[in-house]
């Protein structure tokens, strides 16, 4: 049981899980991309969660995965509990730019519309560089969701147009962007090993997501489309995230520590997913852009995630990683 569940001006509360907070949404005139790590099993993550909520509502839902015979046997489980679920599975390893180009040049041959892009993103690791040279946290969590959503961006505002279905992108980050290095964003090391810190690093990366849906919405709006972007915080949750970092897995993991307090301080899976799902469906959103969201109710990230002038620097920056030779 969550400990805390007062409930916010959105009627809804830590407490909430993805299926409470979409009770009664007809979802099935969308279509949606939800990347990031699935894994079948108990612990599989918010992803698999989202997955199945956003289908169990008639969402067409498109599971953007690293491992395609994990992400099969995802959407067999899936299936077997709901065996009208519309569910696809992709390729897609969001640390290479190269992979995250075949994806959407695969995705818009499809000919699919898109609703709905979530970019549910998280790992925590030990300093790596992606097949890019990226910093692995940076990369993945960060720069590869933009690079997808710069792809896809004119699919959506076609969908959006020709559907007239406002288009919802989704950024899960985490509490966790208040927690970087003092600079907020290492543009000038990003790569530099000297300094790292993983929980910074993952901070980092994390501040930049939020960073992202912000400069996004206001470039949005300023065009006139009809499509939305946000951030959010899913709560904490006992997923599969810091497998690659080995505080994390010595002193806590395998301690037991996590399971011990999980029932007082951590969510479920059912309601780490709630927020996403929220955001991503609920009437309730229509026309919100820009905003933080916590436990389904619009939140107040860092001062540095509200950086208008950091948030421009950042875009302008990610630019010249994904494009080095332009």
């Amino acid at each position: 049981m969550w400990f805390f569940g007062s409930k916010g001006p959105s009627g809804f509360s830590s407490s909430s899980t993805a299926e409470e907070v979409t009770q009664g949404i007809d979802g099935s005139a969308l279509t949606a991309i939800v990347t990031g790590s699935f894994i079948s099993g108990a612990s599989s993550g918010i992803g698999v969660e989202t997955t199945r909520v956003l289908a169990l509502r008639g969402v067409l839902v498109v599971m953007a995965v690293r491992n395609v015979d994990a992400g099969r046997n995802v959407k067999e489980a899936i299936l077997k509990e709901i065996p009208g679920a519309k569910i696809d599975v992709m390729e897609l390893d969001l640390s290479s730019t190269a992979s995250i180009r075949k994806f959407a040049s695969q995705y818009q041959s499809s000919n699919l519309p898109l609703n709905l892009l979530i970019n549910n993103a998280g790992v925590i690791t030990p300093f790596m560089l992606s097949h890019d040279g990226i910093e692995l946290q940076f990369a993945t969590n960060y720069l590869g969701p933009f690079l997808l959503t710069d792809l896809l961006s004119e699919t959506m505002k076609i969908t959006a147009r020709e559907s007239n279905i406002e288009g919802r992108i989704v950024n899960v980050s985490s509490i966790g962007h208040r927690f970087t290095y003092s600079e907020g964003i290492r543009f000038d090391k990003i790569n530099d090993e000297s300094g790292y810190s993983s929980w910074y690093a993952y901070g980092q990366s994390k501040l930049a997501t939020i960073l992202h849906a912000k400069e996004l919405s206001r470039r949005l709006k300023e065009d006139g489309v009809e499509i939305t972007a946000n951030s959010l915080h899913p709560g904490g949750i006992p997923t599969n995230i810091a497998r690659h970092d080995r505080f994390m897995n010595v002193h806590f993991l395998k301690a037991g520590f996590l399971h011990l307090i999980g029932k007082y301080f951590l969510k479920s899976i059912p309601q780490g997913a709630a927020t996403t799902c929220y955001v991503a469906l609920h009437p309730q959103v229509k026309g919100v852009s820009g905003e933080f969201f916590m436990d389904s109710n619009i939140s107040n990230p860092s001062s540095m995630a509200n950086d208008v002038d950091l948030a421009k620097k950042l875009w302008d920056f990610s630019f010249t990683l994904i494009n080095p030779k332009s």
